[in-house]
């Protein structure tokens, strides 16, 4: 499943991206002010103007929770996965309704239910600001590069969004640096959710299918966004078309990939390979045989972990993808060749290499700090607390208190002015709290702090005193009242001197946690990300000398657009047809987990028919983030909605294999003759197929 956060390939050891000044065929996620029109017209033969983009533009939406979506309805709906939406379904379900379990469907709009923590974004335009951004941190070095150019950023969003309530502004670094711009979006934070299949509807296969092909999930979602509390008007949605795609159609993803890493240095991926995915393996790992355990011990245990260990294996798999990928010596050698080249042509510029340096010197050099930070900082700073909802509060809550005692300019990024509603609105928002799974996470998280960095380190010390980490866990959760969202709000509006008076535990641990975790975050920038940074633009500079601007960025969950077509494709002697059906789904059915059909599922059998085509896969370039996106044809219809990639994909991260990676897509044909014959949702439908 491609959700944001958790995304090599097997048998991608020729591709590579950015080699020259054109990318491969069907490869890119290119920007919606640089989309290569021309080329997709000489590949396919279809005419990309700026009325389409601009109308797509439009009807794609970004959400909060890590995903994609589209708008499809004249009155707000909006199109997504059931990933997408599943931990909005959990938190709406109790141990009497579960609504991950059963699905949910709301049969008027008064039965529309709010997500909380949710918020939807659609891009209304995109500003240059490369200029202002360089100026603003020219000549700085180390953490003071990152401080002036974090503030320059800070001052533009603010600027730009100050007086707009219904406005979020973020600006974006592109090409690691080589371009920054502003992003403004028209923010919905008012997000309901209408329809969710069952678990094991949308999830059929579980984790042995999940990155594989060929798939039968119904992986679809439908909220609608709401202003002053009524359905907000969206004219320029997409066409739901409910014919099947056609093998061969041109199809393009938009949507809002998350992060690849394309332009790393070999320095870099060296560093990811020895040190970044071995420690993050080993952790996913442990946590997932905890969360396994723990949901076999009772059945409320089992549904409040379906949600965190469904996104933890997905975890694994993508990881295990990228370590598998930089592994392989055929890959590496042609990452080596393609950054030779571009240094060789550097060095043959005199100009250039005048003005460019050894930016490849400098990243290099920042690895042995890299390597010796890494393990701290990710234990302190950036996965302190592991994956507790309690934890997370206390730092945004001691955090944001802080931040907000101090001048914007010199602020933490993510709590820039700009970011702050957003903020407010997730940690503020009701949301169910489990305290045996908030055990568990804290208990994990203190367990391997003292495992890496030991019994003797100063800060497991001021962590743990003298308790275990599974009594402190304990104390923690049973003594906070940090899920009552009325306390937070206190907290939150009362500012550092609430938070500082509070005697809640968890509250105290972060007030003690802070200072070592504020330090560690210091070193981080001053010896890693300042320098890698800096060097990084350098790099993109040489690119842009080199090859021009027709190449696309890494990706930053920002809205992209990405082009191919519907097709299967052959890996050692075996042809992977580029389509699934119905008829498909019942035979791969075994009536055991993770192989069985929901209840409704098996009563509407001979209702459906057999060969309504349920998933395909199409060619365009995706990665984690693009779960939800819209996958569209020329005439900008809707032909379903991506949710994963197969195997060879996750090697996206790193690079493009036309060749072999492949987009997998639920059909808006399969999700049409689902929601008439299986569920019965008639007005959904008669709201889908009006013009």
């Amino acid at each position: 499943m491609f959700r944001l956060k958790f995304g090599a390939a097997l048998g991608l050891s020729a591709a590579l991206s950015l080699v020259s000044s054109a990318a491969l065929a069907d490869e890119g996620m290119w920007t919606f002010d640089n989309f290569p029109q021309t080329k997709v017209q000489a590949a396919y033969g279809v005419n990309i103007d700026q009325k389409w983009l601009d109308r797509v533009r439009s009807a794609s939406v970004r959400l909060t929770s890590g995903c994609s979506a589209s708008l499809v309805s004249r009155d707000g709906l909006v199109f997504s996965n059931h990933h997408c939406v599943v931990s909005c379904v959990q938190s709406l379900s109790t141990g009497d309704t579960d609504y991950v379990k059963d699905g949910f469907a709301a049969a008027t709009r008064e039965e529309e239910r709010r997500c909380p923590g949710m918020q939807a974004e659609v891009l209304t335009s995109i500003t240059d600001l490369t200029g202002q951004i360089n100026a603003a941190a020219a000549g700085a070095t180390g953490e003071a590069f990152v401080r002036a150019r974090n503030a320059a950023m800070a001052a533009a969003e603010s600027a730009a969004c100050a007086q707009d309530e219904t406005a979020r502004c973020q600006v974006v670094s592109l090409y690691r640096g080589g371009q920054f711009k502003l992003y403004k979006y028209h923010k919905y934070s008012d997000v309901r959710l209408v329809f969710a299949p069952e678990f094991a509807t949308a999830f059929f296969g579980g984790d042995p299918d999940n990155f594989n092909f060929p798939r039968y999930n119904l992986d679809i979602s439908f909220v609608r966004l709401y202003e002053r509390g009524k359905p907000v008007k969206s004219p320029q949605h997409l066409i739901w078309r409910a014919a099947p795609p056609r093998v061969g159609e041109p199809t393009f993803v938009a949507g809002n990939p998350g992060g690849t890493e394309r332009m790393l240095t070999v320095a870099q991926l060296e560093t990811q390979r020895d040190v970044a995915l071995p420690i993050g393996q080993l952790q996913r790992s442990e946590l997932r045989g905890r969360l396994i355990r723990f949901s076999e011990e009772s059945a409320e245990h089992r549904r409040v972990a379906t949600d965190p260990l469904f996104g933890l294996e997905n975890a694994y798999k993508v990881y295990f993808g990228r370590q598998f990928a930089l592994s392989d010596k055929g890959f590496m050698d042609a990452k080596r060749a393609a950054e030779a080249e571009l240094r060789a042509k550097v060095a043959a510029d005199p100009r250039i290499a005048a003005e460019v340096g050894d930016p490849w010197s400098a990243i290099a050099q920042a690895q042995a700090a890299y390597a010796e930070t890494y393990v701290r900082y990710r234990q302190l700073e950036t996965g302190a607390g592991s994956m507790s909802d309690l934890f997370m509060y206390a730092r945004e809550l001691v955090r944001a208190a802080e931040e907000r005692a101090v001048p914007p300019a010199e602020r933490l990024p993510e709590y820039a002015d700009s970011r702050l509603s957003l903020m407010r609105k997730q940690l503020l928002d009701p949301s169910p709290i489990d305290p045996d799974l908030e055990q568990l996470y804290l208990a994990f998280w203190l367990s391997k702090t003292r495992e890496y960095l030991t019994a003797d380190d100063p800060a497991t010390q001021m962590l743990l005193g003298k308790e275990s980490p599974e009594d402190l866990a304990d104390r923690l959760v049973a003594g906070t009242t940090l899920a009552d969202p009325a306390v937070r709000e206190a907290l939150w509006d009362g500012g550092l001197a609430a938070v500082q008076a509070s005697q809640d535990p968890m509250i105290q641990l972060v007030l003690k946690l802070d200072p070592a975790a504020r330090e560690v975050r210091k070193a981080w920038d001053q010896r890693v990300a300042g320098p890698t940074d800096s060097a990084a633009a350098q790099i993109a500079r040489a690119r842009f000398a080199v090859f021009g601007d027709m190449a696309y960025p890494d990706a930053t969950f920002t809205l992209r657009l990405s082009y191919g077509k519907v097709a299967g494709w052959t890996w050692r002697g075996v042809t992977v047809p580029p389509t699934t059906t119905f008829a498909g789904l019942y035979a791969r059915a075994t009536g055991a987990e993770p192989y069985r059909l929901a209840p409704r599922w098996i009563a509407a059998k001979d209702r459906l028919n057999p060969d309504t085509v349920f998933n395909f896969v199409t060619t365009n370039d995706i990665i984690g983030g693009n779960s939800g996106s819209p996958v569209i044809n020329a005439k900008a219809e809707i032909l379903g909605a991506a949710f994963d990639g197969n195997i060879h994909s996750l090697g996206g991260n790193y690079g493009y294999d036309g060749s072999i990676n492949r987009t997998v897509v639920v059909a808006t044909s399969a999700a049409t003759e689902a929601l008439q014959k299986v569920y019965g949702q008639t007005a959904l439908v008669k709201e889908l197929m009006a013009k």
